[in-house]
């Protein structure tokens, strides 16, 4: 696997298309802050760390949210990928189907939406977005 976070946005998509209510996911920091940023945002109901069998490799568990037969990721896809970076200043930062998606960017302070970018005025790396 050479791109974790990518492999990490298509096993949700995979779980949304299949209607499973948790998808786990191996731990990392990226992955955690993203997954963060997604249940404060609404797409996700809930997400936890959680030990491995040999409590030595722990996993993210995100419970996965639906609006009754319709799940609040429609669509999630990686922008910035490591063949390919993609960084925006904060006054390039496009609106993602206005009200309704985002995109999470990496910056000098943390991840955060492109929203939140705006507000504090840095850019980064576009990571993914998420409608």
């Amino acid at each position: 696997m050479t791109d974790p976070i990518a492999d990490m946005l298509t096993k949700i998509r995979n779980a949304v298309m299949i209607r499973k209510s948790t998808v786990k996911i191996p731990f990392s920091k990226i992955k955690f802050e993203i997954a963060k940023i997604l249940e404060r945002e609404g797409f996700v109901k809930s997400i936890t760390k959680e030990a491995g069998e040999d409590n030595k490799s722990p996993w993210i568990v995100i419970g996965l949210k639906y609006r009754g037969l319709e799940a609040t990721v429609r669509g999630i896809k990686r922008v910035s990928r490591p063949s390919l970076r993609i960084y925006k200043g904060y006054k390039e930062m496009p609106r993602v189907l206005p009200s309704l998606g985002l995109w999470i960017v990496s910056t000098s302070r943390g991840m955060m939406t492109n929203a939140e970018s705006k507000k504090q005025k840095i850019g980064g790396e576009i990571i993914c977005e998420i409608y």
